[in-house]
Parts: structure tokens; sequence; C-alpha cells
């Protein structure tokens, strides 16, 4: 039994690393080849002319962001698959954190969904003139930005949470725990920062910074950590608590 769960802890870690390269790759395409190519949130008119010349590119862009939402889900699982050994509340309340950000981003694609539906036209928006249906298009993205960066506190608790979680039972080296927990504040900066400040604009090259280093760097080591050393490291962990269940099954 020992034996079975050890290696299931080895590739589900795998797994967990293979779903976080899948998500980079998606999120480069879907994030910067379209929604920043297409979008302009200053000018609604232009942006509704580019999805509606572009559609296809567009629906790729939707298709990419919910196959994010679904490979999120799964990683919350493998996760808490991984680090239940350390302590079943802690392991859970980080896999409900990324659920909780994956059931959010979910919504937050829905409304790209709407913009599309606008841009194109159809029978639904027919009675609406085009300065009318690109003023909703922007609304449409822009509430998908508002969405997204909602679901980011609960993902920037995540990896608070997994971040703790890796320092306190040594599993992986303290650097790594303390990049993913500062990386996580960075996403629950921006967001209230977006929410607070009047001007954001002001900061939005700092906040870029602030958020995007430390996130590159803890979510690739995270992912290398996963595919390189979780395997091993979790597989030992398993085993210690399988040991520690059988002691205290033999009678005294």
């Amino acid at each position: 039994m020992t034996a079975v769960t050890t290696a299931s802890s080895a590739r589900v870690a795998r797994w967990a690393g293979a779903g976080y390269l899948a998500i980079f790759a998606l999120a480069i395409f879907a994030n910067f080849a379209v929604r920043n190519q297409l979008v302009d949130p200053a000018d609604p008119a232009a942006t509704m002319t580019a999805i509606a010349d572009h559609e296809g590119t567009f629906r790729l862009g939707i298709a990419a962001f919910v196959t994010i939402a679904i490979i999120d889900i799964g990683i919350a699982w493998a996760l808490h698959v991984l680090l239940r050994p350390t302590g079943e509340q802690r392991s859970l309340l980080a896999a409900w954190l990324r659920l909780a950000y994956s059931v959010v981003f979910g919504v937050a694609v829905t409304f790209m969904a709407v913009a599309l539906h606008l841009a194109t036209g159809g029978a639904a928006v027919a009675g609406l003139g085009d300065d009318a249906r690109a003023a909703w298009t922007g609304t449409a993205m822009e509430a998908f930005d508002v969405a997204w960066l909602i679901g980011l506190v609960a993902f920037g608790l995540h990896l608070i949470v997994i971040g703790r979680i890796l320092i306190a039972a040594r599993l992986a080296p303290r650097a790594l725990g303390w990049a993913l927990g500062v990386a996580g504040s960075a996403y629950i900066v921006d967001t209230f920062a977006h929410v607070l400040l009047p001007d954001y604009a002001s900061v939005a090259d700092v906040m870029l910074a602030v958020v995007a280093i430390p996130s590159m760097v803890a979510e690739m080591w995270f992912t290398v950590w996963l595919l390189v050393s979780a395997p091993r490291a979790t597989a030992a962990l398993h085993r210690a608590a399988d040991q520690r269940v059988t002691r205290e099954a033999v009678p005294a």
C-alpha cells in the first residue's frame, strides 16, 4: 500500500507541474497574443472592430482561458493530494482558495463571450447602434478584467498558504516558500490598488513590475520543484504518513 501511495504522489506531482507548464503556454497566448493585441481599453470602438475582424483568434483566446480554469481545478486537487500529510486543514484551505479563483476566473471569461457577441452582432443586439455596441463591448472587457482581479485575491491567498506549507513542512527551500508568499501578496496588493487608487494608471507600470517579477520567479520555480524535486519529497512525506498510520493501527 505504501509503494502505491508514494508512486501515485510522484505521478501527481509531475502532473501538477505539467499543468503549470500548460497554463504558462495558454496564458501567454490568450493574454498577450489575443487580449492585449485586440483590446484597447481607451478605444471601445477599436476594440469592437478588432474582435469582429479577428473573431477566430478571439474565440481561441476564450477557449484558452476556459482551459486554464479547468487545469487550475486539477492543480488544486493535485496539490491537496500532495500536501495533505502536512495537515489536512491547511491543504484543504489552499485547495479551496485555488478552486475559488478558478470559479471566479471562469465567470470572468463569460464576459469575453459577451464582448464577442456584441462585437460580431446578431439578432440579440440588432437594436443597438454601433456606438452602443462599442460601449458595451468595452464594458464587457472591463468587467472581465475586474472579475479576474477579484479572483486573483483568492489566488494570492492560495500562494501564501502553499508557501507557508512548504516552509513549515520543510519540503522545499525556504526561499521558494517566501517567494510564493511575496508573489501572492503582490497579487492582492495590485487588486486593491485597482480598487482604491483613483488614478491607478499613474502607478500601472510600477505595479506591473511588482506583480510580474515575483510571480514569474516564484511560479516558474514552483513548477520546476513540482517536476524535479516534489516527486521524491512528497513520496517520502506520504511514506512517513503511512508508517505513522500503521503504527497507530497496531495494538499496544
